[in-house]
């Protein structure tokens, strides 16, 4: 039977594609997931429940004497997603990476914010001893410099975002399916996303319901990807332009 839902790869699959359109952090992009995963009418799963969607059809298909059709248990489980995603080896090991890979543009960008800040002090404490002329070209040698900073401060700032986007849509598309995976598995017929404290839909749940854990480590065990040590367990953050005084 075909659901007017959304499945959660459909979700995951738009999330990965989406470019960012202007600066954000690490945290921004992952609460994105949360938020488009609640556009759904409350995340649902219909797993479990196919069998029984199944009977109905033929029962209408074929005249029969009228009968009480069996509804299923309903089994229900809750998963912070963003966080489930966060927290699996694989994000970590290759936010890592990121952070790598970005530590050298952001040493260039920081060079070149102390570069103009040593030239700005230089105008203040010199500028009475210089021609006006003089004072008019470091002027605007220091404003030029400030803007090519602040280009490439973006483009630093875009990349970053790119790389990352594509990382949480990797990654959470894979969640996403070992979550379906797990869900009809365990018999679960609805599996709701609680969010986080800005996009909490989920207001109470029983200890017994929240499954955030074992998704995690079911992730971990089927990517077969060690956790890193702790340093690298941190997220990084996208290029940020130094304070030019």
């Amino acid at each position: 039977m075909e659901s007017s839902q959304e499945s959660p790869m459909g979700i995951v699959d738009r999330m990965a594609v989406r470019a960012a359109s202007a600066p954000r952090s690490v945290e921004e992009i992952m609460k994105e997931i949360s938020i488009r995963m609640k556009r759904l009418p409350l995340f649902v799963l219909f797993l479990a429940s196919a069998p029984a969607a199944m009977a109905v059809g033929q029962a209408a298909a074929a005249p029969k004497p009228a009968a009480a059709v069996p509804v299923p248990m309903a089994k229900v489980a809750v998963i912070a997603f963003q966080a489930a995603v966060a927290n699996t080896n694989e994000f970590q090991r290759d936010a890592a990476v990121l952070q790598k890979k970005y530590d050298p543009r952001r040493a260039q960008l920081k060079s070149l914010s102390d570069e103009i800040d040593t030239l700005t002090k230089q105008l203040q404490t010199q500028g009475a001893q210089l021609s006006e002329a003089e004072r008019a070209s470091r002027a605007r040698a220091i404003d030029e410099k400030k803007k090519k900073l602040d280009r490439d401060t973006q483009d630093a700032q875009s990349d970053f975002q790119n790389d990352m986007q594509q990382i949480i849509g990797d990654v959470a598309q894979k969640v996403g399916t070992l979550l379906e995976e797990y869900a009809d598995k365990h018999g679960y017929t609805l599996v709701l996303d609680e969010g986080d404290q800005q996009t909490q839909t989920v207001l109470y749940a029983v200890p017994s319901m929240e499954i955030t854990k074992e998704i995690v480590e079911a992730y971990n065990t089927k990517s077969g990807v060690a956790a890193p040590p702790p340093e690298a367990g941190s997220q990084p953050d996208a290029p940020q332009p130094q304070p030019a005084h």
